[in-house]
């Protein structure tokens, strides 16, 4: 390896050319064999920020390979001072909640083992009955209390014409190397698809619009190398409202902007543990990025600088949302909820109320109220004008993971509907007008990950790790329509246009599925 002065001078130069400065008599650039260079905006500070890590890891590796507890920023100019009294996820932490599949599939461990305990309990409780019963004891049959239906016919729907995704409507991705637990839909280009994997990349698709049509290679977004081999996840990712720019959040902690080619644009550092959860606000000068060290970041998207950095949550942050381009809010392992302002110091709302981890927020389409979701097995409805919750909507008998709202315009008279998925393997429909719950949907037989409404509202996908993916009629709650994978599904997205769904798949695959309705 080897560097340049010349190189220096040429980034040097380049970085003073981007920012306003133009000194190329001065530099001699005129007269340099890198002249004419192709070098990507921003080269220079990536360089320095690549190097600020390596500088990092130089100073808070032991011999032995242990890492120090640190804090204090890695400075470019100055020396270093390790803060040894600031609070630091633990080692073990962070693997243990290095990203959302690990949360999902450790929570879905231990509802399993619960299960089993349950089981057990059960089986030795009947054994003790049958010791104790005579042998020519008959039992009562009108005291047998029947179990078979669960809800009433108006809120489980068995539909006997289910039809199955045929292989010939569905297109498998291949290319990753590791689970893909994270896509998204460009919002402007209907067939243009995102992709996160554990294999520390995120790839650009593009779908063909029919099956005659070659699908081509993706584009690939190489993320840098973890520190070590335990996790490499792309964590979360998220376009801006006009489809021109891609975000990532990675396990190493730091967001990354991307334009449609795959050029890095931006490199985001600031948080001293893995994303979470990113979103653009909607105007696009602005991401939000929350944190397993408590944190959350708002960076302006022109410089990529942080411009704001909030420490209000006492746990990992798991989910983020803006109401609109300034105000946004925060859900945390802690149980409570956030409401906050850019440029503000203090939040403008603390929602408390959950008794376990806030999985995830979400604003509804009308910006009036507020959704959460909880390990406490509760989804609650807030408003902005009380501090306690509108609804408390209580029937799930496990964690409720993910949630969304119903695509609504402001002038309809349809219920305001919220869709809950639960590891209790059902997703309940309920109208956040009144809290009622409108449907149970259950032929899940595992715990369901996720659920997404078409662009209409009138159909609603749900994935789980029993490997299908369900596709419910809101109306009635009809299933209309399921895919059997070839692995746990982690998450479920619609095109702008509803005519394809995205699923991720354990086995380190995407599935794009053609639906008609």
């Amino acid at each position: 390896m080897s560097v340049t002065s010349e190189e220096i001078n040429y980034l040097i130069f380049r970085y003073l050319q981007e920012s306003g400065f133009a000194f190329q008599n001065e530099s001699h650039i005129h007269k340099s064999e890198f002249r004419n260079a192709n070098v990507q905006p921003g080269a220079l500070v990536s360089v320095l920020q690549k190097g600020l890590l390596y500088m990092d890891l130089e100073l808070h590796v032991n011999e032995d390979g242990s890492e120090r507890e640190c804090t204090g920023p890695v400075v470019l100019i100055g020396p270093h001072r390790c803060d040894k009294q600031a609070k630091k996820p633990k080692r073990e932490e962070i693997i243990s909640r290095g990203s959302k599949r690990d949360r999902k599939e450790g929570k879905r461990s231990q509802r399993q083992q619960q299960e089993q305990q349950n089981q057990d309990r059960e089986k030795r409780a009947r054994v003790d009955q049958e010791e104790d019963r005579d042998e020519d004891q008959m039992m009562d049959t009108d005291q047998v209390e029947d179990i078979s239906v669960v809800g009433t016919p108006a809120e489980v729907v068995e539909n006997a014409e289910v039809k199955v995704i045929p292989a010939s409507d569905a297109i498998t991705l291949k290319g990753h190397t590791a689970d893909v637990f994270v896509c998204s839909w460009n919002p402007t280009s209907p067939t243009l698809l995102a992709s996160g994997s554990g294999d520390a990349t995120a790839r650009i698709w593009q779908i063909p619009t029919n099956g005659e049509e070659a699908l081509s290679e993706p584009i690939v977004l190489k993320h840098l190398p973890a520190l070590t081999d335990i996790n490499r996840d792309v964590t979360t990712m998220d376009w801006n409202s006009s489809g021109t720019l891609l975000a990532t959040g990675f396990y190493d902690g730091q967001a990354r902007i991307w334009t449609q080619r795959g050029q890095l644009r931006h490199l985001m550092s600031q948080h001293r543990g893995p994303i979470f959860a990113l979103k653009w606000n909607k105007k696009g000068n602005y991401i939000l990025t929350g944190s397993l060290d408590h944190t959350t970041i708002v960076w302006d998207t022109t410089t990529g600088e942080a411009k704001q950095q909030h420490e209000f949550h006492k746990g990992a942050v798991l989910d983020v949302d803006w109401l609109d381009n300034t105000t946004f809010a925060t859900s945390s392992s802690d149980g409570k909820v956030y409401v906050c302002k850019v440029g503000n110091a203090e939040p403008l709302k603390v929602f408390e109320g959950h008794k376990d981890e806030v999985n995830a927020i979400r604003w509804d389409p009308l910006g009036e109220l507020l959704a959460s979701c909880s390990d406490d097995k509760t989804a609650k409805v807030w408003s902005l004008t009380q501090d306690e919750c509108l609804f408390d909507l209580t029937a799930h008998t496990d964690a409720v993971y993910d949630m969304t709202w119903a695509p609504r315009e402001s002038s309809s008279k349809d219920p305001r509907m919220l869709a809950t998925a639960s590891f209790d393997t059902s997703v309940r429909l309920w109208d956040a007008n009144n809290g009622a719950c409108l449907r149970v949907l259950s032929r899940h037989i595992e715990a369901v990950y996720t659920v997404a409404f078409n662009p209409t509202g009138t159909h609603l996908a749900t994935g789980s790790p029993d490997h299908t993916i369900n596709i419910w009629r809101v109306q009635d709650g009809a299933l209309v329509k399921t895919y059997q994978g070839e692995g746990g599904i982690f998450e479920v997205d619609w095109n702008s246009t509803g005519d394809k769904l995205a699923a991720c798949v354990a086995n380190g695959t995407l599935v794009v599925a053609h639906i008609k309705l």
